[in-house]
């Protein structure tokens, strides 16, 4: 007998989380790769949200399978221990029907061709059934040497950022004001969609907040651009940057693209230069500007190598989203925490300063250089700019107002949660005259 699409899904679930929780790999690679061979969208999505639930609760599901399990699993029962995540997923998480996900994910082990171990599948998850899943502190998701870090960091909200980090985010609309007003495009939202809890935030002048899941194809006007998705914070990028009407740009680390779109739909007159050291990213970028109908010049470089590629025109503008440990987005990357090590901060503090030193050398005196992150790490921020401004006499520190967080040395932090979005970072600097 052929297996059930309910059991295929489970089982590539299965292989996914494998792949991503002993085999090093990413979650957003491992997605990309799987979730296509799936037809119906409505699959995609339970396959995706099996996962993140998963792996956000991983630490209190291996302590059940730790209590439950008379023999503990060893280091080639990787896809079995997976497969438990996803039926435990579905029932503590998910909330899903306790049959219909017992029997498919059942069912899953026979597709995995585990058909041996189908019966103690079935075993384990009727027993979280009726006694539910062990309790865990969601800090106990973070590696101690990280969670350390944090605290250190950030004593009086530690708490605050493992538990939101431990919450799946809401969908974040950015609207093309290039199209319609926002206000226009809320109705239409609404029109479309009225089973939708979506608003507007005075935080984000092109942001509507939507709490209610959504599948992205079903969003009016996506595929003609009409609106993408992007964090709130990640939309602030586009006002802490503020280039003037007209100015050239440089967005050096560009892909996939989102920010830059959104600085060309603010001002399609922007001479934007799309640089990234990917030549395979770069292709994003270059379908998400299509996408929006917005133009720039696109070049596959190292933003850190000036001399490979620059043309000796200085810019006005120039925003360096930074690569980071991506602890700010963690509830989006839950593999972060699986797959980040305390050496990576250290090569990205070194990466972050190469950077920053070369694009400075590209801006023109008056101009100004935003540096962001998607980290709440102050050595990746705070302490990273503290450095910069130390040894970079033309360079000063502009003050950014409330709506961009916490104040963090010269700069501002949000943290994971705080208004619904992600974690970033932002410092405004400006490259005085006299240079």
């Amino acid at each position: 007998m052929n297996p059930g699409t309910g059991a295929t899904v489970r089982a590539l679930a299965a292989q996914i989380l494998d792949a991503v929780a002993h085999r090093g790999r990413s979650l957003k690679a491992e997605l990309a790769a799987a979730l296509p061979r799936l037809d119906d969208p409505r699959d995609r999505a339970l396959a995706e949200a099996i996962c993140f639930s998963a792996l956000r609760q991983r630490i209190r599901y291996d302590e059940a399978l730790k209590r439950w399990m008379q023999k503990p699993l060893g280091r080639r029962d990787g896809e079995l221990r997976a497969l438990l995540w996803v039926g435990f997923a579905q029932i503590d998480a998910l909330q899903l029907p306790a049959h219909a996900a017992l029997s498919a994910t059942v069912e899953a082990a026979r597709v995995l061709k585990r058909t041996h171990q189908a019966g103690m599948v079935n075993a384990i998850l009727r027993r979280a059934q009726r006694e539910g899943l062990p309790a865990a502190a969601p800090e106990q998701a973070w590696p101690e040497w990280l969670r350390v870090k944090v605290r250190e960091d950030w004593p009086e909200h530690a708490e605050a950022i493992f538990v939101a980090s431990a919450e799946a985010a809401p969908l974040w609309l950015r609207v093309n004001r290039a199209r319609q007003p926002i206000s226009a495009y809320l109705q239409r939202l609404q029109e479309a969609l009225p089973e939708l809890s979506a608003h507007t935030t005075p935080l984000a002048a092109d942001a509507i907040r939507v709490d209610t899941p959504v599948a992205v194809a079903a969003l009016p006007g996506f595929a003609a651009g009409d609106v993408s998705i992007q964090d709130g914070a990640a939309q602030l990028v586009a006002d802490a940057l503020a280039p003037a009407a007209g100015a050239r740009v440089l967005d050096a680390c560009a892909a996939p693209g989102g920010k830059a779109a959104h600085l060309l739909e603010r001002d399609p007159g922007l001479r934007l230069l799309a640089l990234d050291v990917d030549a395979r990213r770069l292709q994003r970028v270059r379908d998400t500007l299509a996408r929006v109908g917005a133009q720039a010049r696109l070049q596959a470089a190292d933003a850190g190598a000036p001399a490979t590629w620059w043309d000796g025109q200085a810019f006005d503008a120039i925003l360096l989203d930074a690569p980071c440990s991506a602890t700010g987005i963690v509830r989006r990357q839950p593999d972060v925490l699986l797959h980040r090590r305390p050496e990576d901060i250290d090569a990205l503090r070194a990466l972050q300063a190469r950077l920053l030193d070369a694009a400075w050398t590209l801006l023109r005196p008056g101009g100004v250089l935003l540096y962001a992150t998607c980290s709440i790490l102050k050595d990746e921020n705070e302490r990273q700019i503290d450095a910069f401004l130390a040894r970079t006499p033309d360079a000063r520190a502009e003050r950014l107002d409330a709506r961009f967080g916490h104040v963090s040395g010269t700069g501002r932090q949000r943290l994971p949660g705080e208004d619904g979005m992600d974690g970033f970072f932002y410092a405004r600097l400006a490259r005085t005259a006299a240079a």
